[in-house]
């Protein structure tokens, strides 16, 4: 069975790894990610390490989160995270630069289903609609999440109910996603 949301994570990841061939000459390149055990690892050069994603290897599911919060998590969100394993992609969407959150290895699973109950922790004590961020940007004080309850895709304000509606589902959001090469990080 396909999935929207995979097949157009998919398609993002393909055009991401197709302009870094055509920019850089090589699979998409991380500094921060040097020296951190991936499956993704290529090869590693200069003070960085090449990736190419490979198939999600744990058990592909949130059911940790939603014990741990007795809450039901929206099915695009596991989706998301548990269909690949891949290095964070730089992406612009209307003008937003962002960088997608990707899982870069069973550690990095743990580390991010952690993240998640502490976001929605926070977000169940400040009694917001609880959302699932999917993307970082440049200020430390707005997410790209995707709402729980309605599917949408938002530009979240941390910790007010300030949000903006960027698409109407996770697939859609993901299909206008244009992707980015940065070489720094």
């Amino acid at each position: 069975m396909t999935y929207p949301v995979i097949s157009a994570l998919t398609q993002f990841t393909t055009s991401f790894i197709d302009l870094w061939q055509q920019k850089a000459g090589h699979e998409p390149a991380s500094e921060m990610l040097y020296g951190v055990a991936s499956p993704c690892i290529v090869r590693t050069q200069d003070e960085s390490v090449l990736w190419l994603p490979q198939p999600f290897g744990s058990e592909p599911s949130l059911a940790n989160v939603e014990r741990a919060l007795n809450i039901s998590l929206i099915e695009e969100g596991a989706q998301f995270y548990t269909s690949q394993y891949a290095g964070d992609m730089a992406a612009c969407f209307d003008g937003l630069e962002l960088s997608l959150i990707q899982v870069w290895s069973d550690e990095d699973f743990i580390r991010l289903q952690e993240n998640l109950i502490g976001h929605l922790v926070t977000q169940r004590r400040l009694k917001l609609v609880p959302t699932l961020f999917i993307a970082t940007t440049d200020s430390e004080m707005e997410m790209v999440s995707l709402c729980n309850l309605s599917g949408e895709v938002f530009l979240e304000h941390f910790g007010t109910a300030k949000r903006e509606t960027l698409a109407e589902s996770l697939t859609v959001f993901l299909q206008k996603l244009e992707p980015l090469v940065s070489f720094h990080k």
